[in-house]
């Protein structure tokens, strides 16, 4: 198999275009102590992120707001397994079996 020159360019530019944002901050943060007031905001930006992403998929939908009904009943046990168990992986579980169970029975 042949790879072209400018391919493989490409290839390698797409690699350090991603590795750059990643290790950068990485080597930089890891020689600092960062003050604990940094570290308990930080906390929260999975949290944030995971509220946004599910928040836009419940509120938005062809037919309007909140039309969505497979994916709001399945956020009621989703909702419930973040609230008791704080696991973003069992969350994520419960809330992916219970859109696959709704869908069966609807």
């Amino acid at each position: 198999m042949e790879v072209r020159g400018d391919v493989l360019l490409v290839i390698i530019g797409a690699a350090l275009v991603t590795l750059i944002p990643r290790v950068v901050p990485l080597m930089v943060l890891s020689r600092m102590r960062i003050p604990d007031w940094v570290m308990r905001w930080l906390n929260y930006i999975p949290i944030a992120v995971m509220a946004a992403l599910v928040g836009e998929q419940l509120m938005t939908a062809e037919g309007g707001l909140f039309q969505n009904k497979i994916e709001l009943l399945a956020a009621l046990p989703t909702f419930a397994m973040a609230i008791l168990t704080r696991s973003l992986l069992g969350t994520v579980a419960v809330g992916i079996v219970s859109v696959m169970v709704l869908r069966l029975l609807l």
